[in-house]
């Protein structure tokens, strides 16, 4: 019998009460076509209901691409667990998730990235749940929000405290799939899967494993179907006896805004000149301090933000290859894109599934992760994943939470003030006019970050600001280095109502962070 089946029939295959879970990375991956599809059904026939769904990193976007937002209705979708969700500017509208989740429609859960994929492989190997110390002393810990999102999800614990072996641990119990929504770029007849098109395997293998194991569905939406036997064994990452419906949509897109760029999939190789460089201003000034961290042969995780801009100073230094980026897509090596692509990169030395790339993370086997920060507190704490009043400005934690939890290294980026009027020249930079609020704050929104925690631990931690970098010490932030043309009395202490201390042999940032040209960065 024929795997192939259309969109509205493999939606018609999806159970009411099913758990479904979702591979994707916003546009990234995105099988959007049965996503539509689960929501014209239920808008035509009431069914499914009451879906959970699963989704490691987020499914859709704001920018053309639907994903979650397709089923984010009443009745349909009752619960969800999320890496990430859609995010973007306040001047698009609230994505329809969003809506659900701060109406309290949806029980909705924030939950790290990892351990999303942790809970995946852990119910597929039918082991009692993921026992983890990341995300203790954060927003995933139940002695905080417990990952909760609003009072729905708070009345629906997902996570524990217990003690094992003599430590405390976090203990997520099993969430098991019964459906598994993936995607690939080609599809045999049996149902082998290849992802040459593709930007990332962003777990589908292990999706596809855990709903099988539970005697679940496997929908597989592709851009092509060919012959059985055609495709090279080696080339198939998701073999045919995992996959039971095949979608088919040629228009799939590779990512966001992006039809199809085969530097993306590793397909071509790109000059490194072909890449532009980060624009002239206050963001690079950030950066170019941020990627004076590095040495050579390091291997370093980057993520959103100012923040992405450290590879290209690295290339506008004449260094492209001096440094192995590991980005939790999965792509390792190369040049990490930024923007709409961010999450691909091209020239990639190899592409890991998202799962493996996420225990490297856990395991701290890197040297150094450049972040940034929407706000950070007295304690060292930093808050990236929650913004109550835009609250879809934030994508949430993603695998932050992660990164952080063993990164021998953390340099995190970020503005000190919010809408500060910055002059900035070759000789300096000076605050013409204050920002509205600091972003230095006495306690943070949401912990993504627990400094006290990585201080206990001999984590080494660096907040880039454009007045200042900071450390974090027993004796909270003290500033250490201050940029040229800061007044250090009022541009740091008074701006940051006395929550960061300038240190008193603290140094000055060289002018060269300020050149128009390249900074003469050696490694």
């Amino acid at each position: 019998m024929s795997k192939l089946v259309s969109a509205a029939e493999a939606a018609s295959r999806i159970a009411d009460g099913a758990v479904v879970s979702v591979s994707s990375s916003s546009g990234l991956g995105c099988p959007d076509a049965v996503l539509r599809a689960i929501g014209a059904r239920f808008d035509a026939e009431g069914h499914p209901r009451d879906l959970t769904t699963l989704h490691p990193i987020a499914a859709g976007d704001m920018y053309g691409i639907k994903g979650v937002d397709h089923i984010a209705k009443d009745g349909l979708l009752t619960r969800i667990l999320a890496g990430s969700y859609p995010s973007g500017p306040s001047s698009l509208e609230m994505p329809e998730i969003w809506k659900m989740v701060v109406e309290n429609r949806v029980a909705a859960y924030n939950v790290p990235s990892g351990i999303m994929f942790d809970m995946n492989r852990d119910a597929g190997a039918r082991r009692p749940g993921v026992l983890t110390q990341v995300g203790l002393d954060t927003f995933a810990d139940p002695i905080r929000e417990g990952c909760a999102m609003n009072d729905r999800a708070a009345e629906q614990p997902i996570v524990h405290r217990t003690e094992f072996a003599g430590e405390t641990w976090l203990h997520f119990p099993n969430i098991i799939p019964n459906v598994a929504i993936i995607r690939a770029t080609t599809a045999d007849e049996h149902g082998n899967l290849t992802y040459e098109h593709e930007g990332a395997y962003l777990g589908g293998m292990e999706q596809a494993i855990t709903a099988k194991n539970h005697g679940g569905l496997v929908i597989a939406q592709v851009k092509r179907v060919t012959a059985r036997g055609s495709l090279r064994p080696h080339d198939v990452h998701v073999p045919g006896h995992l996959v039971d419906l095949i979608v088919v949509d040629p228009d799939q897109r590779q990512t966001t805004e992006t039809d199809y760029d085969p530097a993306i999939s590793g397909q071509i190789m790109r000059p490194w000149d072909s890449f532009a460089l980060a624009d002239h201003g206050v963001e690079k000034v950030i950066a170019r301090r941020a990627a004076m961290e590095l040495k050579r042969g390091q291997t370093a995780n980057l993520g959103f933000g100012i923040s992405a801009m450290v590879p290209r100073i690295l290339l506008e230094a004449g260094h492209p290859e001096a440094v192995t980026w590991a980005i939790e897509q999965g792509a390792v090596g190369g040049m990490p894109l930024t923007g709409f692509a961010f999450g691909c990169a091209s020239n990639a030395d190899a592409y890991m599934p998202s799962p493996q790339q996420f225990t490297y993370f856990q395991g701290g086997g890197f040297d150094l992760s450049f972040l940034s920060f929407l706000e950070v507190d007295v304690q060292g704490n930093v808050n990236v994943s929650k913004l109550g009043k835009k609250p879809y400005l934030t994508a949430g934690c993603g695998g932050f939470v992660d990164i952080t939890a063993n990164a021998p290294e953390i340099v995190f980026s970020g503005f000190f003030e919010a809408g500060a009027d910055l002059d900035l020249t070759e000789d300096g930079l000076r605050v013409r006019k204050p920002g509205k609020f600091t972003k230095m704050v006495e306690a943070v929104e949401h912990v993504t970050f627990s400094g006290q925690r990585a201080l206990s631990r001999g984590q080494k931690v660096l907040y880039v600001t454009e007045r200042c970098v900071m450390q974090l010490t027993d004796k909270g932030l003290v500033a250490t280095e201050i940029i040229p043309g800061i007044e250090a009395q009022r541009d740091i202490v008074q701006a940051s109502q006395g929550r960061v201390q300038v240190a008193e042999n603290a140094v000055t940032m060289p002018k060269a962070l300020l050149s128009q040209g390249a900074m003469g960065l050696d490694l």
